[in-house]
């Protein structure tokens, strides 16, 4: 469904992505691992559009994306559902304008049936009766959990998910892996997850994929990672400060 050919990105003097190539098949979970800083985050911005190669081509159904004209870009753009990192709620909406915020934009929906899919993607992730609630009054673990209704309301064909175990203790992120393997299951979605938790990788990746020097350089089934050879790979997985990972 999506693939990236040669990308390259840089931010002044520092090369983040030096020719980047990487497929995600239609309907799997793919996780993208790597230290901090290694670019896994703009690598979705490029997808979604935040962000513009310097060169590289990427595709989402065999069309360029990085090609596209800015209205074409929108249109594809609804093929997208993304969790950020720290759910990114708006602390002036309640619960539903938050999950609502994307309907309104995307869609041409009456109230009722702008309700009605609000009410049933806060269901999916477990949340019901929530609507009327503001952000400060809900747990770190609900308000990723209402980031992802947000995200899935419109349907998306693919969801995006940036760091989703960031911030939460391992029993609220493990809750948080459950609802990624239940939504690709009942939507048949196609999911990218940028992590560094190892445990949400090996529990919710069809395959996982590792960014390191701006590329990939291993990507297959979790326990092909697990057992790799490769020693960058181990120190990583690892989590040892001696090896060939010097950059940190």
């Amino acid at each position: 469904m999506i693939r990236f050919n040669g990308v390259h990105k840089s931010f002044g003097p520092k090369r983040v992505l030096t020719g980047l190539d990487l497929e995600i098949r239609t309907g799997e979970t793919l996780a993208v691992i790597g230290q901090s800083g290694s670019g896994k985050s703009v690598l979705l911005k490029i997808l979604i559009g935040i962000l513009a190669p310097e060169r590289g081509k990427v595709f989402v159904d065999d069309v360029e994306v990085t090609a596209l004209g800015r209205d074409e870009r929108q249109a594809t753009a609804r093929k997208f559902g993304m969790l950020f990192q720290a759910a990114a709620l708006f602390d002036s909406l309640n619960v539903a304008e938050n999950v609502a915020f994307g309907l309104r934009r995307r869609m041409r929906l009456s109230e009722q049936e702008i309700a009605g899919l609000v009410a049933d993607s806060l269901a999916k992730v477990g949340l019901r009766g929530i609507e009327k609630l503001m952000p400060h009054e809900l747990s770190g673990g609900m308000r990723k959990r209402v980031g992802l209704a947000r995200a899935i309301a419109y349907r998306p064909e693919i969801i995006l998910y940036d760091e989703p175990s960031t911030g939460l203790d391992p029993i609220r992120a493990d809750a948080i892996n459950d609802l990624i393997l239940l939504l690709q299951k009942e939507m048949g979605v196609t999911s990218i997850v940028i992590t560094h938790d190892m445990v949400s990788a090996y529990k919710v990746a069809d395959r996982i994929a590792m960014l390191y020097g701006g590329k990939i350089i291993a990507v297959g089934p979790p326990e092909e990672i697990r057992h790799s050879p490769d020693p960058v790979v181990q120190q990583f997985l690892q989590g040892r400060a001696e090896g060939p990972i010097k950059d940190f």
